[in-house]
């Protein structure tokens, strides 16, 4: 299930929640949280996904040691 099969009907049931749970004043800041979170999710797939994998020499090299 991805992000994109919840809908617009989904989101707004979600936000409706937050809102009674948190209430409207801690809702920026609920929403700030969320956001830094998501933020530095990225990042660190964003890292993990470019970091360089070893060449299959270096690996050799490696298993001979």
């Amino acid at each position: 299930m991805s992000l994109a099969s919840i809908g617009v009907p989904g989101l707004i049931i979600i936000l409706v929640i937050v809102l009674i749970l948190f209430g409207p004043k801690k809702l920026p800041e609920v929403g700030a949280a969320v956001g830094k979170t998501l933020a530095e999710f990225k990042k660190s797939a964003k890292d993990i996904m470019t970091d360089e994998e070893p060449a299959p020499n270096e690996i050799k090299k490696k298993d001979q040691l």
